[in-house]
């Protein structure tokens, strides 16, 4: 009978506790990597959220300079002021220019209802009583056909809106002897209510920690 010797070389392979740390080294780089991705996708994610976001909150904010830089003055309104505020509302009346048309007046108003920041239009016209009535209806939140909504920004928590008036930021408009201006009913004379020459509009949305805040001139003045 041959013996094999006790000392010969060793067969080559790994023994079974060479491969569970082998296993156990790369469960834990596999578990390493996946949070790591896990995190960088997250990442992505929250970035497009807010890209989308501050995209969303420029257009609006374009759209409100397009229709403060249009807005009528109160020459044009018959001694009437063109538009008014308070703390989460803005109305205006603003110039409609169509190619080979003569140039026309109506109604905007901005308004956060239910989370979604909110711009309606009245139709336009030149009669100044009509624009009296669609004022009203804007006003008061009375739904009308002709004075569609549209909703520019969806996440928006709050909207707060100054006025520049006498030089100074007002939360709404100020009548000349201090007496605030009703922003319901018929659109106030020009002898109660002061002009102003600028608009603050300051937007707080979802997922943003300082509210977004812009201002423009009225009239392109």
């Amino acid at each position: 009978m041959t013996r094999i010797p006790s000392g010969g070389p060793r067969a080559a392979g790994f023994t079974l506790v060479e491969l569970l740390v082998a296993i156990a080294i790369l469960a834990m780089v596999a578990v390493l990597g996946w949070r790591g991705l896990d995190g960088i996708v997250r990442a992505r994610v929250a970035l497009t959220a807010d890209m989308e976001t501050t995209r969303g909150m420029q257009l609006a904010f374009a759209q409100m300079e397009n229709d403060c830089e249009h807005a009528a003055g109160t020459d044009i309104m018959a001694g009437r002021p063109a538009l008014l505020w308070d703390t989460d509302r803005l109305t205006l009346v603003r110039k409609v220019f169509v190619e080979n048309e003569p140039s026309r007046l109506q109604v905007v108003s901005y308004r956060v209802v239910a989370g979604q920041l909110i711009r309606r239009e009245s139709p336009g016209t030149r009669d100044l009583i009509q624009i009296e009535q669609l004022w009203q209806a804007i006003a008061s939140d009375a739904a009308a056909e002709n004075s569609p909504s549209v909703v520019l920004q969806v996440g928006v928590v709050g909207m707060q809106v100054q006025g520049w008036q006498n030089n100074v930021w007002r939360n709404e408009p100020t009548a000349v002897g201090g007496a605030p201006v009703d922003l319901t009913g018929t659109v106030p004379s020009a002898k109660s209510a002061l002009e102003p020459t600028g608009v603050q509009v300051a937007l707080s949305v979802q997922g943003l920690a300082q509210p977004m805040v812009k201002a423009f001139l009225l009239g392109g003045t």
